[in-house]
């Protein structure tokens, strides 16, 4: 029997994130460093851009952590070396991963050691949020579309961002006893897509509106710098304040990556995904949200980004869409949109 610890898969993740850009030369052969960056096409090793794995911490996230931008999927470098290599169980990733870090293979571990996944301990509110999460369901003829629906956002497919909870616990104050309502539950994520919160919108029991109950939005995780995300951003990004507002502009743009922070204050100081070139930010009619523009202005110069605000004609863009409808949103949005971008993501044939 040896000494040697017994390691998971986030101690091997850990390990092989210390050796990153050697795991990356290993095994994405294909790809190069750009900065900060190790580019290729995809984890199968295809030649390309899309996918960017982070060589060192950065605010934006941690060494070795990728996302690909053309799937929307992330992950970890145990999941490159899996991918890279065809693997499929996770036995001989832990392999491979112990090979390539000269590690030697562990002994069994009898399974009455493991320690099952219901008995882990919480690690706060994150982990609080991550559960209900996993208790949500998706929107599909629930009251959370039926709501969305009310507000005239039509288009719903891939909101894979947002879920249902039939009754989630609302309590008025401190001393006062829960109640239940049923609730829109939005996913709020890192840039590399793992959930550190939740934010809660409770609804009428028929859909056409939000529950009576003050206020009825509530926040559960960590926040700041972090959004519920619509797709992944790579080079631009257009980011808000409120999810419906957000997905307004989803109804006429729907191939631009969204980010909905929540508030000025998250919004102001929103992680920039890190291939970003040009941020959009809908820019709310409120002093809040002046600052909020004048804040990420400042942020996204220093990081050579160009910031454009999109402004709506009336309070926010979704007043916009139920007021004037998808066609005139669209055409109050083109003069407002860089030209690369108006051909880019304003749909073929539309006003």
């Amino acid at each position: 029997m040896n000494d040697t610890p017994r390691l998971d898969a986030g101690d091997l993740a850990r390990r092989l994130a210390e050796n990153v850009e050697a795991v990356c030369r290993r095994y994405l052969s294909a790809g190069r460093r750009h900065g900060n960056y190790w580019l290729v096409g995809d984890t199968r090793n295809t030649p390309g851009r899309s996918l960017f794995v982070r060589l060192r911490d950065t605010a934006n996230g941690r060494a070795g952590k990728w996302t690909d931008a053309n799937t929307s999927e992330h992950g970890d470098l145990l999941d490159v070396i899996r991918e890279s290599l065809g693997l499929t169980e996770f036995r001989d990733v832990a392999d491979e991963a112990r090979a390539f870090l000269s590690l030697p293979r562990p002994d069994p571990v009898p399974v009455s050691r493991e320690c099952p996944a219901h008995e882990r301990g919480s690690a706060g509110s994150s982990e609080a949020a991550r559960r209900l999460w996993a208790m949500s369901r998706p929107i599909e003829g629930t009251i959370t579309a039926a709501y969305l629906r009310h507000r005239d956002l039509t288009d719903l497919s891939g909101l894979s961002a947002l879920r249902f909870h039939p009754r989630c616990y609302y309590r008025p104050d401190e001393d006062g006893p829960p109640e239940t309502w049923p609730a829109m539950i939005a996913a709020v994520t890192d840039p590399d897509g793992l959930v550190t919160g939740v934010h809660r919108t409770f609804l009428a029991s028929d859909g056409r509106g939000k529950a009576p109950v003050e206020p009825p939005r509530r926040a559960l995780g960590e926040l700041r710098g972090n959004a519920v995300r619509f797709g992944v951003a790579s080079d631009v990004l257009a980011a808000g304040e409120g999810i419906e507002t957000v997905l307004s502009l989803r109804q006429g743009l729907p191939d631009l990556p969204l980010a909905a922070c929540l508030s000025s204050t998250h919004l102001a100081a929103l992680i920039f995904p890190p291939l970003l070139r040009r941020l959009y930010v809908l820019r709310d009619d409120d002093p809040a949200g002046d600052h909020a523009v004048a804040t990420l202005n400042a942020r996204a110069t220093e990081a050579g980004i160009e910031l454009i605000a999109l402004s709506p004609r009336l309070g926010d863009f979704n007043d916009d869409l139920r007021a004037f409808g998808r066609g005139a949103l669209r055409a109050i949005l083109r003069p407002q949109l860089a030209p690369p971008d108006v051909a880019r993501f304003l749909q073929p044939g539309t006003t």
